[in-house]
């Protein structure tokens, strides 16, 4: 379960609420929020989200210099095992740059869901993102 650090009063305890219930927690960071201030919560955490978009409706284009979060995050992340999501404007044209920005996960909507064939795309997306990440 991932929630917004926006959008919680108390990240810390709502984090390990989702914990206490046996799912894993995640921390979606938007894209005009430093992820600099979140660092303290990576021992919460199994999942850092980056907003490669503002969050609320699909379609909208990658925000390519959301990379240096990306890039920042990772660096926080360290050997941890937390998963480096990405979430906007994912398709063939930009998920080789999040992967070598250090994400390793990714949500990708419309380059799927507006494909003549989405289990194509899905498939692709992979390869793309493994033969990056190699």
């Amino acid at each position: 379960m991932t929630i917004h650090a926006e959008a919680s009063e108390n990240i810390a305890k709502t984090l390990r609420a989702i914990r206490s219930e046996g799912s894993r927690s995640g921390l979606a960071i938007k894209p005009d929020t430093s992820i600099d201030e979140y660092e303290q919560f990576s021992d919460l955490v199994d999942m850092f989200l980056i907003m490669t978009v503002e969050p609320g409706f699909g379609g909208q284009k990658f925000m390519s210099q959301m990379m240096e979060k990306v890039k920042a995050t990772r660096k926080i992340i360290g050997d941890k095992p937390i998963w480096l999501q990405v979430d906007g404007g994912i398709s063939l044209e930009t998920i080789e740059i999040a992967v070598e920005a250090g994400a390793d996960t990714f949500v990708a909507g419309s380059a799927v869901f507006k494909s003549e064939d989405p289990a194509h795309m899905v498939s692709s997306l992979r390869s793309l993102a493994q033969a990056t990440s190699s």
